[in-house]
């Protein structure tokens, strides 16, 4: 069903007729970070399809990123998704000749869905290092360690799967996943589709939303109010004008409106 809206041919048409967003691009093959955007595009900015298919041919993962920006059908699938979920969403597209890697052993902050449009990939999986990863707390590169890898390969994954065409795998944020085409596999093409979760944070930031119209928490803070004794003071009293302010809410009140945001609002990323 999902190819009918985007298709791995789709997807290699996409890129080697040059009309995909070079900003929406990475180049990329273990161990190596990913190439600057100048390794595939042309002087005016506009990505250059024989070098892209050039790196492709050399080993690179093609990774098409945001196809929710640049194909109508994506995008309205994960229009689809927020409305059903009250979940923001991004889409990327990972293109992976056969024997090669593309991304090395990381987390992410969000829920993936994975869905292998043609050839199969493996993936080799350890449960989550650190808990509940969100935004920019708890991401791979802020709190890596260099003796991960190490470690979770003497180990070995807790789970290996052959994600092979039409199937689909759930991963859950925070889960270590390394992924690549091993040697005598097709090449692959997955999609990702990265949903962003909701959290009791978020609650919050709605709850707290409304603290702007109110003048009492747009005062100035003076200078002198920020020493040590001061501090203290200006702290305990915002602390508590907010235990005030969340106290007097009317929370039945606001249901529709964080639902409705629930279902429209992108996240940083999306």
């Amino acid at each position: 069903m999902l190819e009918t809206y985007v298709s791995a041919p789709h997807l290699f048409e996409h890129m080697t007729m040059g009309c995909l967003p070079a900003e929406e691009i990475a180049a990329v093959r273990v161990p190596n970070p990913s190439l600057n955007s100048k390794a595939f595009t042309r002087e005016e900015g506009r990505t250059d399809a024989v070098k892209l298919q050039k790196l492709y041919n050399g080993g690179y993962t093609i990774r098409i990123g945001n196809l929710q920006r640049v194909l109508p059908s994506v995008a309205r699938i994960s229009q689809g998704i927020q409305t059903e979920t009250g979940y923001s969403n991004y889409v990327h597209a990972f293109l992976t000749p056969s024997g090669n890697q593309g991304l090395k052993h990381h987390w992410d902050q969000q829920m993936a869905v994975i869905v292998q449009l043609s050839g199969a990939k493996r993936w080799d999986l350890w449960r989550p290092p650190v808990e509940a990863p969100m935004r920019s707390y708890n991401e791979s590169f802020r709190v890596w360690r260099p003796e991960f890898i190490p470690t979770w390969e003497a180990e070995g994954p807790d789970l290996r799967i052959d994600l092979e065409a039409g199937q689909s795998l759930l991963l859950p944020r925070g889960w270590v996943h390394n992924a690549y085409v091993p040697e005598g596999f097709e090449a692959s093409v997955h999609l990702t589709f990265a949903i962003r979760e909701r959290t009791p944070l978020w609650l919050m930031e709605k709850l707290t939303a409304g603290l702007i119209e109110d003048p009492e928490f747009r005062r100035i803070v003076l200078p002198g109010q920020l020493g040590t004794a001061a501090l203290a003071e200006q702290l305990r009293g915002a602390r508590d004008a907010l235990i005030t302010y969340l106290e007097s809410l009317d929370t039945d009140a606001l249901m529709a409106a964080v639902q409705a945001a629930s279902r429209t609002e992108l996240e940083y990323t999306t």
